[in-house]
């Protein structure tokens, strides 16, 4: 079995549509996929039909943002397989109507140094649920200013270290709250993509809190430290899962669907988690 358990479709920050992300995953023998958009389920049903038509297993999923405050970070929580996706909604909706605010006060001030309009970004942003950084570079690069998605361009205008940033502070929740979130609709708390900030610590943070699982096989993760996530995973009986985290030309290298998998093992014991929770609680409660 090889499974991209992390892509994104054009109802968030991926160029590319639901349809043809499957279709692509078919051409590449890969027979399952999780959809896991940033802040929107909306995606899932369409995926998991047309799935079945084209011989795919679409695993539901959703990328929540959160922040936190403790280490001054964004991090993203995958839930998988929610029980109760409607229970997220509120979440996902407060999510995005954060990221809308930030976007239209980002776009403002690129539109002040750079010739571009906000109405050019929305139109590079239609089908999402939301405007992403992805979306003002694809504005940018539509009106000549710059070759690429990712270069010098996105460093000045989106990188913390640059002095011309227009970057605005998103309010997102906490981690441990998105967990909570996630356990109250039947769903598995994974985090996402560790190696793109420094965050063991926080890892190790939120176990005791509930997280379920760590996304161990990522582009962001070099091999020294997808060993240590293996460690502190075997450490602390996490779930273990792996993904492109796809998004097509929106996608910060070169990269296409399965180039990172999750192995057949932990695809086997992430779909039998919760029957084992719930066993394993059963019996405690039996003591």
């Amino acid at each position: 079995m090889s499974a991209d358990l992390h892509c994104h479709t054009k109802l968030s920050d991926s160029s590319m549509g639901i349809d043809d992300l499957i279709v692509l995953a078919q051409k590449r023998g890969i027979t399952t996929i999780a959809i896991t958009d940033r802040d929107c389920q909306a995606g899932t049903v369409r995926g998991k039909i047309i799935g079945e038509r084209r011989g795919i297993t679409v695993i539901p999923g959703v990328e929540i943002s959160a922040y936190d405050s403790k280490h001054d970070k964004y991090v993203e929580i995958i839930c998988y397989l929610s029980d109760s996706p409607d229970r997220l909604e509120g979440l996902c909706h407060r999510n995005i109507v954060a990221r809308k605010k930030a976007s239209q006060l980002m776009t403002l001030k690129i539109a002040r140094k750079y010739p571009i309009t906000p109405e050019l970004v929305l139109k590079c942003a239609t089908g999402s649920t939301a405007v992403f950084e992805q979306h003002i570079m694809h504005a940018l690069l539509e009106c000549g200013l710059t070759d690429k998605i990712y270069g010098e361009l996105y460093h000045e205008l989106f990188s913390p270290e640059s002095p011309e940033n227009v970057l605005v502070k998103v309010s997102y929740p906490e981690p441990a709250e998105v967990i909570e979130a996630i356990h109250e609709a039947g769903g598995i708390a994974v985090f996402a993509h560790p190696g793109s900030i420094e965050s063991l610590d926080i890892i190790e943070e939120l176990i005791p809190k509930g997280l379920d699982g760590v996304e161990v096989w990522n582009p962001a993760n070099d091999a020294e430290l997808e060993h240590k996530l293996l460690e502190l995973a075997k450490k602390n009986s996490l779930l273990t899962v792996g993904g492109t985290d796809f998004k097509g030309m929106y996608s910060q290298s070169p990269i296409s669907v399965g180039e990172y998998s999750t192995p057949e093992a932990s695809v086997k014991a992430l779909m039998g988690y919760k029957a084992k929770m719930k066993k394993k609680k059963a019996a405690t409660e039996n003591k």
